[in-house]
């Protein structure tokens, strides 16, 4: 539905419009190209939906790729899959939510606006103690974090977990996530001020892979046992490294390749360590397991109540300022999360 609507705007060559029902969003006309700010109509809220007036929306990863055209799609068309608002308006039998009730959505697009309409299914209350920043940012990289730690690695309390990127944004949530489930925290990064950031957050050792070896500096951290499990974000030669550290029986999670390179791992360490590889993909797990998903937040909400999980927002943008924001996760330049401020 967002997608027509942005098109029929932008085909008719339609004067910006001035009703209440025209918003501000960040569309994508060609990829790999700068998204341009313009006015666009507001879906109406269909049956079993929700308007929300965004407050704060996050950037994630997939937006990057999105963008570039990595993952292709129909342009022109508005990203972004995290926000967070003021319900405005309700579809006919939607029921979860009142308006006025503060969410945080998660849509398949259209949180780079200042509106967006959604399932209510693909809203959730803000947990107390988050602001509307910290909200936008939180389900995606928490949920992706407690998913893998919880139900792939199965994470026993007193293992040693070795996070790679440590002070990025799915990152830093690992660190913290594995802390509060009682874990020994190895964060690893690329220079000493995102390991403080790291260690911030809980780490209780760390390793700067652009000075030493991964390999020999958790040998000596963990007394050459190795970690039990290892969270890889960032892919490539640092997550070849990172494998040759693991311990007898450990798990390897696959999140995803920041580091632009897929890595290429010897199968004969897996066999000699009896050691497994998982790949952790969320959305698709979340959807087909709802009910899952939602002891997930409920646990987290009450990790954040116990002051265990902060989330931490480090770069607050203007919509107008898209192209730094994007610049600054395209160069890892990020520790925790980046968020537009809407107006």
């Amino acid at each position: 539905v967002r997608l027509t609507v942005v098109r029929r705007v932008l085909a008719d060559g339609a004067p910006k419009p001035e009703s209440e029902d025209a918003m501000k969003a960040a569309v994508c006309h060609e990829f790999g190209k700068p998204l341009v700010v313009e006015d666009i109509d507001v879906d109406e809220p269909g049956p079993g939906e929700v308007r929300v007036q965004v407050a704060a929306c996050a950037i994630c990863q997939s937006d990057i790729h999105y963008k570039n055209g990595a993952w292709g799609g129909v342009l022109p068309t508005v990203y972004g899959h995290e926000a967070a608002g003021v319900v405005t308006r309700l579809g006919d039998g939607a029921s979860r939510f009142a308006v006025g009730d503060k969410v945080i959505v998660t849509p398949t697009t259209g949180a780079f606006a200042e509106r967006c309409t959604v399932p209510e299914k693909l809203a959730m209350p803000i947990p107390d103690g988050l602001d509307f920043g910290q909200a936008a940012g939180f389900t995606i990289t928490y949920s992706t974090s407690y998913h893998a730690l919880c139900q792939h690695a199965r994470l026993q309390e007193g293992e040693t977990v070795l996070v790679l990127g440590a002070a990025g944004g799915v990152g830093i949530t690992a660190v913290e996530i594995a802390k509060a489930l009682g874990a020994r925290v190895i964060a690893a990064a690329s220079n000493n001020e995102k390991l403080e950031f790291a260690k911030s957050a809980g780490a209780d050792a760390t390793i700067n892979y652009g000075e030493t070896s991964i390999r020999d500096a958790v040998r000596e951290i963990s007394d050459g046992l190795g970690a039990d499990v290892i969270y890889d974000p960032v892919g490539g030669e640092i997550g070849e490294q990172a494998l040759r550290s693991i311990a007898r029986g450990g798990r390897y999670l696959v999140i995803g390749f920041a580091s632009g390179a897929i890595p290429n791992f010897p199968a004969n360490l897996l066999l000699l360590k009896e050691a497994s590889a998982m790949g952790v993909w969320w959305g698709p797990w979340a959807t087909r397991n709802p009910e899952l998903q939602a002891q997930n937040l409920q646990a987290m909400g009450d990790m954040i109540g116990k002051g265990l999980l902060r989330p931490r927002v480090t770069g607050s943008y203007s919509l107008d300022e898209f192209s730094e924001a994007f610049r600054a996760i395209t160069a890892r330049r990020v520790r925790g999360k980046v968020v537009f401020h809407m107006d």
